[in-house]
Formats: structure tokens, sequence, C-alpha cells
């Protein structure tokens, strides 16, 4: 290293890692530009017809659409929420034709010509469900990312089942997960809302 000052080792370093640097955006960039412009493979969008919450909806999604994306993405109905978007929380539950299913789990084209029904449906309207006032009274939720999908899991375990008992109700809200831990408000919220409907 004789001869070789600090400051011009610092510029050699230096020039060298910008070429390098240099080098490698490059080559990201041409990665990029050939991904670009491959043609994209599958079909494209299609007309299809979901009857959601009574009333009809036409819209073109491509096939591989889930039930969950065409809600939220296309028909502007975000209750059902996207979080593990892997059938395993429920915060995405809808009510296929009578069945709570997740909706992360149906494709939107295997949903045409069955009645799905969302949060929106449940507690809107000049009656909601009893299941949502009873889920204030139970303060049967926090941050709010599951409820939606207990409430319509909720309202679907009721519509099965309109006495349980508190076991029934734990086994039958079991495919709904709550990171806050609020089971026994959920809990109970279903065993009131299900006394209300009696009376």
């Amino acid at each position: 290293m004789a001869g070789v000052s600090r400051r011009g080792f610092m510029r050699g370093v230096g020039l060298s890692s910008g070429a390098l640097g240099a080098g490698v955006l490059a080559t990201e960039e041409a990665a990029q530009a050939q991904a670009g412009a491959a043609k994209v493979l599958g079909p494209g969008p299609v007309p299809i017809t979901l009857r959601i919450n009574g009333k009809t909806q036409q819209i073109s999604v491509e096939p591989r659409v889930t039930l969950l994306d065409a809600l939220r993405n296309h028909l502007d109905l975000t209750g059902a929420k996207k979080v593990c978007d892997r059938g395993t929380c429920g915060a995405c539950t809808v009510i296929l034709s009578g069945k709570a299913v997740y909706a992360c789990s149906v494709l939107a084209i295997d949903a045409q010509g069955q009645d799905i029904q969302t949060v929106e449906g449940i507690a809107s309207g000049p009656r909601p469900h009893p299941i949502v006032a009873a889920f204030v009274h139970n303060d049967a939720m926090q941050c709010g990312y599951c409820t939606p999908g207990f409430v319509v899991a909720a309202k679907g375990f009721l519509d099965r089942n309109p006495n349980p008992s508190y076991d029934q109700v734990k086994d039958g809200l079991g495919g709904n997960l709550c990171r806050c831990g609020t089971y026994m408000g959920v809990r109970q919220a279903v065993l009131e809302a299900a006394k209300a409907r009696r009376a």
C-alpha cells in the first residue's frame, strides 16, 4: 500500500462501489422491463352476476378472483376483512346460501346463483339482526378486525341453532379468531341475541 494515500484509497473504493451499484441497478431495470413485456397468461375478466344482500350485482372479474376480493375491490362492500387470506381467521366470513363460509376461500365465479349475505346486510336496514345490538351491549369487540366475521358467523350459527348453550356457542364459533381475546363478550352476545330472537 506504499504510495497510496488514505484519500486516494477512499476515492477508489467510492468509485468502484458506485460502478458496482450502477451495474446492479441496470441489471434490475432490464429484468423488470423484460418481465413487463411478458404476456400475461390465463383468461381475462369475465362478466358474472352475484346476488348480495338481496340485490343483484353485475361485475367483470378474472376467474381467479376470490369472493372476498370481488366484494371489497369491485363492489365496495368492505365489511368482510382481508386479514389472513388463508381461510384460517374467519374475518372474511359471509353467509353463502345459508352456510357461513370464508370469502377468501371461495371464487367469485363459483358464488353465482347463490344468496350471499354480508355484514352490511345483517347490520343495516330498519331492523338490524339482534346480534348487532348484542355485540354492543356485551362489549364484544376491541380492535374490530374480527368483529364483522364474528357477527356474520354468529348470525349463521343462530340460524341453525336458535337456542344454544354456552358450550355450543363456543364450539359453533370455533372457526373465528380474535387477537384481542374478546371471546367471552362474543359468546355472551350470541346468547343474548338468541334470547332476543325468542322473545
